[in-house]
């Protein structure tokens, strides 16, 4: 069996960020998922494919936020390496359900991966749809956030529930 530890911390077991210096600069994606449920209220005020407020439209202001959050991804978690992405895109939709789903995808040419900066920008994307949609109700849920997948580092990933 092999053991496996916390790449975080160093022999005497104190924080540490992880030396990349000896690791490939291999092209690199990771894709993070948020999903935001929203009272009826709310998603009755979806006309065509956002939500107009008073602060502005909700959908498009969160995908700016999420690409600005995912940008500042090493100044909010301790020990990320700070990342210039080559890019960062975020969608979000409407499913069947009527929950709004956010898909974050950051990628980069490095030497580390870019799995904080798609979760971080799917959060504060979610964050964002919360904090734009409070004055019409606060029964609202960010029921899930989750890396869906990642290329191009020692192993790739695939979100598989099953």
């Amino acid at each position: 069996m092999i053991e496996k530890k916390f790449t975080h911390l160093d022999a005497s077991n104190n924080p540490t960020m992880v030396d990349v210096g000896e690791k490939k600069v291999t092209h690199r994606v990771a894709v993070a998922q948020s999903i935001v449920v929203l009272d009826e209220e709310i998603i009755n005020q979806l006309v065509g494919d956002d939500i107009q407020t008073r602060k502005g439209p909700v959908f498009q202001t969160a995908i700016l936020a999420g690409i600005m959050g995912a940008k500042k991804t090493s100044e909010l978690i301790p020990l990320c390496h700070p990342l210039g992405l080559d890019n960062c895109k975020v969608n979000i939709s409407v499913n069947d359900n009527q929950e709004v789903l956010i898909l974050c995808t950051a990628s980069l040419h490095g030497k580390t991966g870019v799995e904080m900066e798609a979760l971080t920008g799917a959060s504060v994307a979610a964050l964002t749809i919360y904090d734009m949609c409070k004055a019409f109700s606060h029964n609202i849920v960010i029921k899930e956030t989750r890396l869906v997948s990642k290329t191009g580092g020692k192993s790739d990933f695939k979100f598989d529930r099953t």
